[in-house]
């Protein structure tokens, strides 16, 4: 049976995870961290998509990013495999794919999420124990969010901005947030949604999107469907 497209509608938040292949690594070291972020800052701008947050793990990574049409996720990811594949593959002396298929991704209720699937993203280091603390880890968008470098790749948005009038209070809330910490179930949830390609919002958000892209999203209901009963005939 063909593949579902994509649910992707522009200048609407995605979350994305790309695995490695069989769950091998996609870094070794930190040159090809490096190398990896260099060329998606170049395609990320090629095709105008803005990342919000990002993680790169030793064998995944995680984007938060916002595309303002519905190829351009697609192809900033293929262009970033085809500089970055072969030139990992060259220099650890091995051949073929490196990832795992077709990345996946989950359409964010803005409102609702944004924020919770952005310190998912950067705490994700520390739920994998690599750190104590997510400002430990390097290749993630926390310390831009916290004011302790200022990463070119990161576009913030507007509800970053919301959390404060000045650079300090945005940092200084954003902070806060991710000290708090997320509970286990929305965890669970999050990951779930763009583990099976779900729209990341509630039952309504979801409703709204069927309305809108006229595609079914809920589960269908279980069961035969209801049918009005037949009158009985008149007598003659």
């Amino acid at each position: 049976m063909a593949r579902l497209p994509r649910l992707i509608i522009p200048n609407q938040p995605q979350h994305l995870i790309q695995r490695g292949n069989n769950r091998q690594p996609i870094f070794h070291e930190e040159e090809d961290y490096q190398r990896f972020l260099a060329w998606l800052k170049e395609a990320a701008r090629f095709y105008q998509v803005a990342v919000h947050a990002y993680v790169l793990m030793p064998n995944h990574i995680h984007l938060l990013a916002t595309p303002s049409d519905n190829v351009g996720l697609a192809l900033m990811m293929q262009k970033v495999g085809r500089f970055y594949v072969p030139w990992f593959n060259n220099k650890y002396a091995r051949s073929g794919g490196l990832f795992e298929g077709r990345f996946r991704t989950s359409l964010v209720d803005t409102e609702h999420y944004f924020l919770a699937c952005s310190r998912y993203i950067e705490l994700n280091p520390v739920r994998n124990g690599l750190t104590t603390g997510p400002l430990d880890y390097p290749w993630s968008s926390y310390a831009h969010h916290t004011g302790v470098r200022t990463d070119a790749l990161v576009t913030d948005h507007l509800l970053y901005w919301g959390l404060g009038n000045t650079p300090f209070q945005r940092e200084a809330a954003y902070t806060e947030l991710v000290m708090q910490g997320i509970p286990q179930d929305e965890v669970d949830f999050i990951t779930a949604s763009v583990l099976k390609n779900q729209p990341l919002g509630s039952d309504a958000f979801k409703a709204e999107l069927e309305r809108k892209t006229r595609r079914q999203i809920l589960p269908a209901k279980r069961g035969r469907p209801f049918r009005e009963p037949i009158p009985p005939r008149p007598e003659p």
